[in-house]
């Protein structure tokens, strides 16, 4: 079994160009969407964060806005967070694995993979990369961004550029989407995967 991560900076297209992989049969753990779930109605770390963060949460789960707030910019507060949130997801992802323990490979979509050390678990690197204007334009378009948050959020990601150095594979995302595709059925050919659907 091959396992590939893949990851890039926020608004890079790492959604897009999972969902690609997954069409083409590759199993796919999208840590975003498993630690949503986490933090959702019902979710297994809402009593948690509520307990070392009150007031962040309410029936629906946690409330993400007033979350951030508290621990974007403070390390100690980030920390804290993480040392909640990152063991669940570790084991959300081992789960995962063997769920899919005969598939020849699985994708692991992991925005934060160089941030926390993570690249040495998987056998391939796959970075998904646009220009920084291409990057700016995404962001900026979604629901709450503002220029303060988005350079938050960016000074807590490794630079794009040294992203693309430590990476196996590079998907460009500022062409089309068939631009897009035949990048990632050409990273399936060269891994001697079948492109699938």
């Amino acid at each position: 079994m091959i396992r590939l991560a893949l990851t890039g900076s926020i608004g890079m297209g790492k959604s897009t160009v999972a969902e690609m992989f997954r069409r083409s049969g590759i199993p796919v753990f999208d840590a975003d969407a498993v630690v949503r779930k986490l933090q959702g109605r019902g979710g297994a770390l809402v009593r948690k964060i509520e307990e070392r963060f009150p007031g962040t949460t309410s029936p629906d789960g946690v409330d993400r806005d007033a979350l951030s707030k508290l621990v974007v910019g403070d390390p100690e507060e980030l920390a804290a967070l993480e040392a909640i949130v990152h063991p669940a997801v570790h084991h959300e992802r081992t789960r995962f694995i063997v769920e899919n323990g005969d598939a020849p490979a699985l994708l692991f979509e992991i925005p934060l993979l160089f941030e926390t050390g993570g690249e040495e678990a998987f056998d391939k690197v796959i970075v998904v990369s646009a220009p920084a204007g291409v990057q700016r334009e995404r962001v900026m378009s979604r629901t709450g961004m503002t220029d303060e948050k988005f350079r938050a959020l960016l000074a807590r990601q490794t630079p794009d550029d040294e992203k693309k150095a430590k990476a196996d594979f590079v998907v460009d995302t500022s062409g089309d989407l068939s631009t897009t595709q035949a990048q990632v059925r050409d990273i399936l050919a060269c891994l001697g995967l079948p492109a699938g659907g």
